[in-house]
């Protein structure tokens, strides 16, 4: 048998990682190169493809190929369309600014109209308090009924088109790609070229696993609620242009009335506005082409439905160029019939904007790849005297060679939680399985674990059955993170990898924790906000929802978990672990 300095050899294929950090949340996109040095510019990805073929790195695929070739064409035109949009957001902000200034001088000539008719006579003596409670951020009493405030907002939206005119037209985006199809064979890898092939062409962009999204558009709702809600008015926006005019203060408290209905309004649209922001590289001051890449795309509960639709459609309707991988076809998402209204105007605009794409190979590539590599060394089985003595000794090892001190740790995962590391040194760490997936954690806990450790260590992994669900749920998430993450997984199991998953039971399954949106006690209001977004009943609400996923729904998913087990065994994954990891990024 192989030993364990195996796991972190570093052959001498070049590899390149192409890595986004926000928020707390890291990816790494697989990438590979066939030079000796950078080209001055990158490759497009079917010139990527073919030259892997040539030195037999990859195995040719005409369903591959096909795939390749749509990107290939897509490529080829996000150069101009990045020009295009430059041109578009230069317009849009010129357009922006003008009407913002347009719309604050309509509100003081409204405001002056209403002075000499006498309106602020009529004012009540509190009504000198409101303007205080506006900016001390306390909630306002409305100076007009609510039905005549959105009159008035909706006739100064109208002269506001006349002046300024329409926004500005959004220039025709390139068709995206939304590529289906089984375990293993290479969605995810093409995906990854073209995301590769992007850089420095395209200045917006991302790249994200379903989970990874979910949780950035969970937190970026609270942040936006924590920025603009109702109880946190905007003082300095107030009092840089209301505070100074030189008017009455009745006529201020109006104007502050009207300026909190307006910003009311917005409250009640969050998803666009979490969309604005979700692609925008906050280091560039320069606008343009937005790419989204999205791994897994799934709809398994009335939130992702929800939200998704909201993000996506106004990402699809602002020129972002999507590219989606799934398991399944576009209309074959939503199985169980959830909010069927909007998910069929979600599908509707997703495949207007996108082509879809079949790769109609049954080959699993990962396996293939696993069958011409090495034995493998670091998955055990089963749990006898030997195995769990020789994952002790490889436990020693690694540690060694990264120097030997063995602490716990505690790593922040989001809004103020915690994960607790029994056992770490110096990007190893050690876990288990019970530890991870026996406990209400999710997706948020494994990234935490996955971006800080490179080697992960993890023992007891039993059989599983659709009697312990519930943990086999949480492993498949696990799996997911440590893969997307580029993990080097040390693990001993009761059974081969094949045999890890043995369910056979049909129904729902009711999991709970299959979806963890760790937050503050805002969370189950944000959450209401958006399914109300949707016209959606409080007994939809995500604290009342079990997860719909069937059980063949699951064993889908754990065969790609699975999948990706046996790539992880492999040469050409593992020695990736060191130039692809965050954790070696941030070394440097």
């Amino acid at each position: 048998m192989p030993n364990v300095s195996q796991i972190s050899t570093v052959l001498r294929l070049r590899f390149y990682s192409r890595r986004r950090i926000s928020n707390g949340l890291h990816f790494v996109a697989r990438s590979y190169t066939t030079t000796t040095s950078d080209p001055p510019k990158p490759s497009g990805p079917l010139t990527s493809y073919t030259k892997l073929v040539e030195q037999g790195r990859l195995q040719h695929d005409l369903y591959q190929e096909k795939v390749v070739s749509a990107f290939e064409n897509l490529f080829g035109r996000l150069e101009h369309f990045e020009k295009e949009m430059e041109d578009y957001h230069v317009r849009l902000a010129e357009w922006e600014k003008r009407r913002e200034e347009e719309r604050r001088k309509l509100m003081v000539e409204e405001a002056g109209k209403k002075e000499e008719d006498g309106m602020w006579a009529s004012m009540n003596k509190h009504g000198q308090k409101l303007l205080g409670r506006w900016v001390l951020g306390r909630r306002q009493m409305n100076v007009e009924p609510g039905v005549g405030k959105w009159v008035s907002y909706l006739n100064r939206e109208r002269k506001l088109d006349s002046i300024v005119g329409s926004r500005p037209a959004v220039p025709p985006a390139p068709k995206g790609l939304y590529i289906y199809g089984n375990v293993g064979c290479g969605k995810t890898m093409l995906m990854d070229m073209f995301y590769g092939a992007t850089d420095g062409m395209i200045r917006h962009r991302q790249r994200f696993h379903f989970h990874e999204a979910m949780l950035k558009i969970n937190e970026q709702m609270h942040k936006y609620w924590k920025e603009n809600g109702a109880e946190k008015a905007s003082q300095n926006s107030i009092s840089s242009w209301i505070m100074n005019l030189p008017v009455d203060e009745k006529v201020k408290e109006w104007l502050a009335g009207e300026e909190f209905y307006k910003q009311q309004l917005q409250m009640k649209h969050i998803l666009p506005a979490v969309a604005d922001k979700f692609l925008v590289d906050q280091q560039s001051s320069k606008k343009g082409a937005s790419i989204l890449c999205f791994d897994e795309i799934q709809t398994v509960d009335v939130f992702a439905i929800v939200a998704l639709s909201g993000i996506m459609s106004r990402l699809l309707s602002t020129g972002t160029v999507l590219v989606a991988t799934s398991n399944r076809a576009p209309r074959e998402l939503n199985q169980d019939g959830m909010q069927k209204e909007i998910f069929d105007k979600f599908i509707s605009k997703l495949e207007k904007h996108c082509e879809i794409i079949s790769i109609g190979s049954e080959v699993d590539y990962r396996r293939v790849a696993a069958k011409n590599s090495v034995e493998n060394v670091h998955y055990l089985w089963p749990l006898n005297d030997a195995v769990l003595e020789e994952f002790e000794k490889m436990w020693r090892q690694v540690t060694e060679q990264h120097g030997g001190e063995i602490t716990s740790a505690t790593l922040p995962v989001m809004f103020g939680r915690t994960v607790e590391v029994p056992q770490s040194c110096n990007g190893v760490g050690r876990f288990t399985f019970e530890y991870l997936c026996g406990r209400p954690v999710g997706a948020a806990d494994y990234i935490a674990v996955a971006k800080n450790y490179h080697t992960i260590f993890i023992s007891n992994i039993p059989a599983m059955s659709m009697e312990i669900r519930d943990k086999a749920r949480r492993f498949i998430t696990l799996v997911d993170e440590l893969y997307n993450h580029h993990c080097c997984l040390v693990s001993c199991a009761e059974t081969p990898i094949d045999e890890l998953f043995q369910g056979t039971a049909e129904g729902t399954l009711f999991d709970l924790e299959s979806f963890q949106f760790e937050t503050e006690t805002e969370d189950s209001r944000l959450r209401r906000d958006v399914l109300a977004e949707g016209s959606i009943s409080a007994a939809g609400s995500p604290s009342s929802i079990v997860s719909m996923l069937s059980g063949e729904e699951e064993m889908f998913a754990f065969a790609r978990a699975a999948s990706r087990l046996i790539e992880m065994q492999t040469p050409l994954y593992l020695e990736g672990v060191r130039f692809l990891h965050p954790y070696f990024h941030q070394q440097k």
